[in-house]
């Protein structure tokens, strides 16, 4: 893997955190919004289909998300639904690898999952944000059981090959450091009349003592070593009993440091509102979800079907497909309507019978590449030697991230740490590894962080997401100029056909996307049957 790559032009994304370290979440969130960003969830409770659909039929799809969704809300309101699913069970990228399970990708990659009983990894979604309404309220309505996910942990590590000697440094105490220094500069500033354009004497007087509690500064208002930057960044020397209980203060890192560095990056990343607490996640695993939704409508569902076909005419929609294990001849489906919610990179290689807006808006869309490693440990090392308890330390080497289990505390045995969730061309680097040697990379770069690795790694299993064969890429990379020319065709009724999923939402690459954009596509549907 080549190493000078581990600096990716500036995205977006890049562009938020910059945003939001130096201004603070709400300007983030404005400028998220102002590119379709913003994971805002417009969920209002159940949908309600009112009105009989008489004796119509719908075929749907894919039973990801979306599919389960539109199949179970569209049966409870009176239509005749039958899915297809290429996988065998429901959930799409809502999907949990667990000891004993087998995962093929493209190329013919075999791995089979050898985590101990009770462990498990999450491949795509991990985490559901508070604000998320809607798949919070399927959760509540399908009895599945959440615990909060730890997104921001003051304890965990930030690391830059090109800084501090390599050496990883706390969050806290960086955190602390650039907040108190910068809070020093904003009093230095008010005090020499800087800003009395802007603010009175009664705010500036205000704003002084402001600075002193958020930026933990002494007296004279400096940021130093002492008991107020200690209480914030950790002592040298922590408070203890006894005769030599005295703390002693430790030294902050200069701004300088800091800024020379590129770990300044990484300190908003709690204030982005999708990483705000409380964050969920099911217990025992993602497809939790997915699995409480197969309770309800997996009778629905012809499973291992590969859809190779969606014709249309006046009357009806008829899908061929083939066995997605054996291939065979091919069989069809028919219905009055199809809502599909296959992702756009395998529907854009099929026949489909849609008008050519639609078809040129499918192709349109290219897919974010993702990959993530899932690593299992003879024991929870970050928890016993480093007190890493959840939360995620962040790198600036290809992984990008090591994200520590946020349930299971203080047990004994092995543990899994997602060891690396990384983007862009690291990720296409790792996904084009064959799956040992992606493993092979997160070992190599994680013990720059946890020397531990090398005694304690037990097994791990990755996924590349552009070699699934059933999505073909992690989720729709929308730009403003695609939205423009492409999104309001992709949500558009063609025909007999509609699209729905995180692709088809202002919220993509979250399950809440696509949650919402299967509520707006049966909603309309319904409207359209129950009035023609």
């Amino acid at each position: 893997m080549n190493e000078q790559s581990i600096w990716p032009r500036m995205t977006r994304r890049d562009l938020l955190a910059m945003i939001g370290t130096v201004a603070g979440s709400s300007l983030s969130y404005r400028a998220m919004a102002g590119i379709g960003l913003a994971p805002e969830s417009t969920y209002r409770g159940p949908v309600k289909l009112e009105g009989s659909p008489g004796d119509a039929s719908v075929l749907v799809l894919g039973a990801g998300l979306a599919g389960a969704v539109a199949a179970l809300e569209l049966r409870d309101a009176g239509y005749k639904v039958q899915v297809l699913e290429y996988n065998d069970r429901v959930g799409g990228r809502c999907w949990t690898l667990r000891g004993g399970d087998r995962y093929t990708e493209l190329g013919g990659f075999a791995q089979n999952c050898r985590f101990d009983p009770g462990l498990y990894f999450n491949p795509g979604p991990w985490r559901i944000p508070y604000h998320h309404h809607a798949i919070l309220d399927y959760c509540r309505r399908l009895g599945v059981a959440l615990e909060p996910f730890i997104q921001v942990n003051y304890n965990a590590l930030v690391h830059s090959e090109r800084a501090f000697d390599a050496k990883p440094q706390r969050f806290r105490e960086l955190r602390a450091d650039f907040s108190g220094q910068v809070a020093e500069l904003l009093a230095k500033a008010a005090n020499q009349k800087a800003l009395d354009a802007e603010l009175s004497r009664e705010d500036a007087e205000k704003l002084m003592e402001a600075l002193r509690e958020w930026g933990a500064l002494d007296e004279q208002l400096r940021y130093v070593a002492g008991h107020a930057s200690s209480e914030r960044r950790g002592y040298a020397k922590p408070p203890g009993g006894g005769v030599a209980g005295a703390p002693e203060p430790s030294q902050p890192v200069s701004i300088k440091d800091i800024l020379h560095s590129p770990l300044w990056r990484t300190l908003a990343v709690g204030e982005e509102i999708n990483h705000q607490s409380a964050i969920f996640q099911p217990v025992g695993g993602m497809d939790m979800i997915a699995r409480g939704f197969e309770r309800r409508m997996g009778d629905l569902v012809r499973y291992g079907a590969k859809v190779t076909a969606i014709q249309q005419n006046e009357t009806g929609v008829t899908v061929s497909y083939v066995d997605a294990h054996r291939g065979g001849a091919p069989q069809q489906a028919r219905a009055d309507y199809c809502l599909c919610t296959l992702p756009l990179t395998v529907l854009g290689q099929l026949d489909v019978q849609v008008s050519s807006p639609m078809k040129a808006a499918i192709r349109a869309v290219p897919y974010w590449a993702a990959a993530k490693v899932g690593l299992q440990f003879k024991r929870r090392f970050w928890e016993e030697d480093e007190h890493i308890y959840g939360g995620i330390s962040y790198t600036d080497t290809p992984i990008r991230m090591i994200s520590y289990p946020s349930t299971g505390y203080f047990s004994s045995g092995k543990g899994v740490l997602l060891g690396a969730y990384t983007f862009g061309l690291n990720a296409f680097e790792f996904t084009a590894l064959a799956p040992e040697a992606r493993i092979e990379a997160a070992l190599q770069y994680g013990r720059r962080l946890h020397p531990q690795y090398d005694q304690e790694f037990d097994n791990g299993i990755s996924v590349g997401w552009h070699r699934v064969p059933w999505t073909l890429g992690c989720a729709g990379a929308w730009t403003e100029e695609l939205r423009a020319q492409h999104y309001e065709t992709i949500c558009r009724m063609d025909g007999r056909i509609l699209l729905a999923g995180e692709h088809a939402s202002y919220l993509p690459a979250w399950q809440e996307g696509a949650i919402l954009s299967s509520l707006d596509a049966i909603v309309r549907l319904h409207h359209h049957v129950v009035n023609r």
